[in-house]
């Protein structure tokens, strides 16, 4: 089975900036990480979760779901020789305090068939 572990999180003074892991394993039947669209999520208290950004090599871009005036904080990068997709968050603010998923879809980003999550990572914006 596919498995996906955060990292990268904590605790982070407003304005500074984290760059979260996401690292998959268990990746089986002849495919690796190119053959699989990976999102980030996160999930506000007392909010729903929603999609931050995805990547994938079926895409051009990757695809970023983030308010555009918010999109410059934000920037999802992939390694596929380490299995690992990166989501940086730059110019901290307490409203992206939230718990931080990375999710797989089906080889392209936006199918929404996200059969695989991490059990996620905390990222607390505080003074």
């Amino acid at each position: 089975q596919v498995q996906l572990v955060e990292s990268g999180g904590g605790l982070v003074q407003p304005g500074g900036s984290v760059n979260l892991s996401c690292t998959v394993s268990g990746i089986t039947n002849g495919v690796t990480l190119d053959y699989l669209a990976i999102g980030w999520f996160r999930q506000p208290p007392g909010k729903e979760r929603g999609e931050v950004a995805c990547i994938s090599y079926s895409d051009r871009r990757p695809v970023y779901s983030v308010f555009y005036s918010e999109r410059d904080r934000f920037t999802i990068s992939r390694n596929s020789a380490t299995n690992t997709v990166y989501l940086q968050i730059t110019n901290l603010k307490p409203e992206d305090t939230a718990v931080y998923y990375c999710a797989t879809d089906r080889v392209k980003c936006g199918r929404g068939l996200n059969d695989y999550w991490g059990q996620g990572t905390q990222v607390t914006v505080s003074s």
